[in-house]
């Protein structure tokens, strides 16, 4: 038996995996819980860890890959040149040990941000700015590195002000 992976048709990875399975293959398609800042605020998603791939385990030479192309969800098979782009087992058996069967997925770490990535300020005086996160400051609050005036100065935001850097 070997991994590939399956390129989906966009946002259709589960129907691309049920339609897959109706035919006798074995899928897995990695699932992540994370928080999302949407227009309402901050809110919990679970999607795709890997939006547009599931990976499919087939026994090569026994099993036809040629219906695969032609099932619904499914765009096609990945490729290197000709060749199918095969994914080692310990890869596959890594992911499917971090999924937590509760969720059905794995959940993010509670801050999307992590010490030393670049920030932007979405409200407040300090909005539009630049900033590194430090660190979480409980729940709702986060301390960040702010080059003002020639130097790096200490400020604390709320968490839902924060997005990317861009």
């Amino acid at each position: 038996m070997t991994w590939l992976v399956v390129h989906s048709k966009p946002r259709e990875e589960d129907k691309a995996a049920r339609n897959l399975c109706d035919q006798g293959f074995e899928t897995f398609a990695p699932r992540i819980r994370e928080r999302k800042r949407g227009a309402s605020g901050w809110r919990v998603v679970t999607g795709p860890l890997f939006p547009r791939y599931i990976f499919i385990n087939v026994a090569l030479g026994e099993q036809s890959t040629a219906s695969i192309r032609n099932t619904p969800g499914v765009c096609s098979l990945v490729r290197f040149g000709q060749q199918l782009a095969p994914v080692p087992d310990t890869v596959v058996g890594y992911l499917q040990t971090q999924q937590n069967p509760e969720l059905g997925a794995r959940s993010a770490e509670a801050w999307p941000q992590q010490p030393g990535d670049r920030v932007q300020i979405l409200e407040g005086p300090f909005a539009g700015l630049n900033a590194v996160f430090e660190a979480a400051r409980g729940d709702e609050r986060a301390a960040l590195l702010l080059d003002l005036l020639g130097r790096q100065n200490r400020i604390v935001v709320r968490r839902d002000a924060l997005s990317e850097a861009v």
